[in-house]
């Protein structure tokens, strides 16, 4: 990824797009049902793969790709209309099939993603008052009919989701044995923990969601606070490789990669202190999983080959 041409990766976006919703819907059909959800692919001798956690990056490709090619032309506001339609059909579409299977988590990504390239992109802030106005208008929609007309919204939409969205509405009260032994865990450790591998309190899969438990047990607080230095410094690093003559589309990739590891790192963090809701996103780097960190090896090899190229062009 560091070493390829990515101008000619921007230009075949589209294709891997097409190709990550042909997985995304063969995930429907086909994926075996694993912990109540279907997301993942078994593949014999290689392990499980999780095609939603590739397409952030192929989000993130299609987008830019699509946001510069509506640059190209005067920046009017029915361009800009045209631009906001399109990228958001583009992100609606694998968000639709990764909430059917389902995955809520992985969907608030791919919209973040969506938000903060439109923002870098500079169009009128205007449109993310009536996107904030219209938001708030269907959430409380949404809550009504969910708080105060219950079989109505059971007979509209289904169960499941009616579950989903209690659960993420009372997500406090209603996040079980794995915040309660989270809070434990990092209440329990002190300055320096219980030593690695020697945590008194069990986590069901502590290597994944609740990693940051599980590393805050086994090296205390002060193990935590090197842990978050040591990732805001990294974030830091990111935001200092690309300097102010980055091309528009390098700047829209590496505004999408940096915002998505950002959410990521609070979101998980938050969710593990019982501050957010959990929603089973992973801590980049830090937690086990091959699709996870797949898919973020080739986030940063893409943005080191723009460093690269930023070099040169400067040179």
């Amino acid at each position: 990824m560091v070493f390829l041409n990515k101008d000619k990766l921007y230009t075949y976006s589209f294709i891997f797009y097409l190709n990550g919703i042909i997985l995304l819907v063969g995930l429907l059909l086909w994926a075996p049902l694993t912990n109540g959800s279907k997301a993942w692919f078994y593949i014999p001798l290689l392990g499980s793969f999780q095609p939603s956690e590739f397409m952030k990056i192929i989000l993130i490709l299609t987008i830019a790709y699509t946001i510069n090619h509506f640059k190209k032309e005067p920046n009017t506001l029915f361009q800009e209309f045209k631009m906001i339609i399109s990228v958001l059909l583009i992100t609606l579409i694998p968000s639709v099939l990764t909430f059917l299977q389902p995955d809520t988590g992985i969907v608030i990504m791919y919209f973040i993603i969506m938000i903060s390239m439109l923002f870098i992109s500079g169009i009128r802030y205007r449109w993310f008052l009536i996107a904030l106005v219209i938001s708030i208008i269907g959430f409380l929609f949404v809550f009504i009919i969910h708080t105060y007309y219950q079989s109505l919204f059971i007979n509209l939409f289904g169960f499941k989701l009616f579950y989903r969205i209690a659960r993420l509405l009372d997500w406090h009260t209603g996040s079980g044995m794995q915040l309660e032994h989270s809070l434990a865990a990092i209440g329990s450790s002190g300055l320096f923990g219980f030593g690695f591998n020697k945590t008194p309190i069990y986590f069901p899969e502590p290597q994944t969601d609740f990693i940051f438990a599980t590393y805050t047990s086994n090296f205390g607080y002060v193990g935590s606070l090197i842990l978050i230095i040591t990732i805001i410094y990294f974030d830091i690093l990111i935001i200092n490789l690309v300097s102010f003559k980055t091309k528009k589309i390098d700047k829209y990739i590496i505004a999408g990669t940096l915002s998505l590891l950002i959410y990521q790192q609070i979101q998980n963090i938050g969710m593990t202190i019982g501050i957010l809701p959990i929603t089973g996103i992973t801590l980049p780097f830090i937690s086990y999983g091959g699709s996870s960190l797949g898919s973020y090896m080739i986030m940063i090899g893409l943005i080191i080959n723009i460093y690269i190229d930023n070099k040169k062009y400067q040179n």
